[in-house]
């Protein structure tokens, strides 16, 4: 009976089953289940205002700024030589939402994220997922237990940052660069803000001498504006299609398959 029990407490009670799936992508058991099991709760699960802070999004917060900080040392430390421009592009290339949802996808956050979310998963929200979980590993751990957690369960798994080095996906940048070359002007409007799975979502076209070239959706702004950027480069021809490189040429792997019914952004 004692061994049933015990397999049973191991493989069915809820809190040891969580523990179990932390354990591999943590690399240790944490004690402190609750905070992790927040950093998987989005904003956009049931509004009432007893559950309004309970979410991930102040660990995001938190996490954020830990993870910036510990991938700017791991740069410092990794370049010794490089100035400050390399490193701040670097750590820009890591530390951007579409980088953070690529790994997120890669750790398998999408599991966790429907066990604890009770909204439609989105991309977007793999990449807070990621913050989240480093935001919580911050308090479990402290700096020094997170930073070894981040460089060894993240940057040294899933990206590769001599690849990362020659990968330019600043499309504003290139779409600016050639606008000055060609005599051209290039600028950003506004077209909706709407809402979306209780978020806020903007549209955004890209204009080139006031012509609208292009459009694009997202969540963040400033990530509609490159997606809108890119779009307008292919539409004038700046890039080809057999330009367009598959995404594991950026040092953070091939996406696999999200394992859920999810909005791209």
């Amino acid at each position: 009976m004692r061994l049933f029990l015990r397999f049973y407490n191991r493989f069915f009670h809820p809190e040891k089953a969580f523990a179990e799936k932390l354990r591999p992508l943590l690399g240790f058991t944490p004690s402190r289940l609750s905070i992790f099991k927040l950093a998987f709760s989005h904003k956009s699960n049931p509004s009432d205002k007893a559950y309004a802070i309970q979410n991930n999004e102040r660990l995001e917060f938190l996490g954020d700024a830990v993870l910036g900080t510990i991938v700017a040392e791991y740069l410092f430390k990794k370049y010794p030589n490089g100035n400050e421009g390399f490193l701040t592009k670097m750590r820009s290339k890591i530390v951007k939402r579409s980088t953070l949802n690529q790994i997120g996808d890669q750790m398998g956050l999408d599991v966790l994220l429907q066990e604890y979310s009770s909204t439609r998963l989105s991309r977007s929200m793999l990449g807070n997922a990621v913050e989240a979980l480093v935001g919580a590993v911050y308090i479990e751990k402290g700096y020094d237990g997170t930073t070894a957690f981040v460089v060894k369960k993240i940057l040294r798994n899933y990206v590769n940052v001599q690849k990362l080095e020659s990968y330019d996906d600043n499309y504003k940048s290139q779409l600016l660069e050639w606008c000055q070359k060609n005599g051209q002007t290039v600028s950003y409007k506004l077209v909706a803000r709407y809402k979306f799975e209780k978020r806020d979502r903007f549209k955004v076209a890209v204009l080139v001498d006031n012509n609208k070239v292009a459009t694009a959706d997202d969540f963040n702004k400033k990530s509609a504006e490159q997606t809108a950027s890119e779009k307008a480069l292919y539409h004038l021809g700046i890039l080809k299609k057999g330009d367009k490189k598959d995404k594991s040429e950026n040092g953070i792997g091939k996406r696999k398959k999200f394992r859920g019914d999810y909005a791209t952004t």
